[in-house]
């Protein structure tokens, strides 16, 4: 893989079958069997209208992190956050949820975040908002973005 990754975003409508597999692949990489996870990674959500995907992928098209912007009524969500294994350490993920909170325009972003992961979401102003919980037998924490903030991170 030669050269800098190059960060896309899409709708659902307007992905190609090669860009829906590859996000989809990482994704299931990640959370399914890197994560020993069985789940339904496929929940419908990334096909409902309001959905962004983004994504940054390699000069030979492999998609080395990905995330997804969602609509919640007023408010938006950021999830599905994944970068692949040979990818990490490069700032990947970082640089997309940053775009996805511009994408927000300024609204209220909620995430559940991995426990382990809430001092990496606090540096983009995430705070705390709510106890841990389990999802799929990883430990969770709902965090939130109040509208009109914006990225540090």
């Amino acid at each position: 893989m030669t050269g800098e990754p190059t960060l896309h975003e899409a709708r659902f409508a307007e992905l190609t079958p090669a860009e829906l597999y590859g996000i989809l692949r990482l994704r299931v990489d990640v959370f399914v069997v890197e994560q020993a996870c069985p789940y339904p990674e496929l929940d419908g959500r990334d096909a409902e209208p309001g959905t962004v995907h983004l994504w940054q992928r390699a000069a030979d098209g492999t998609v080395l992190s990905t995330i997804r912007v969602l609509e919640n009524d007023e408010d938006r969500a950021i999830g599905r956050v994944a970068t692949a294994v040979g990818a990490r350490g490069r700032g990947l993920s970082a640089t997309l949820v940053r775009r996805g909170i511009e994408l927000c325009g300024g609204r209220t972003i909620d995430i559940g975040a991995q426990a382990y992961l809430e001092q990496w979401y606090e540096r983009f102003g995430f705070r705390r908002s709510g106890p841990d919980y389990l999802e799929d037998a990883i430990l969770h924490l709902p965090m939130r973005l109040a509208g009109g903030r914006h990225p540090e991170g």
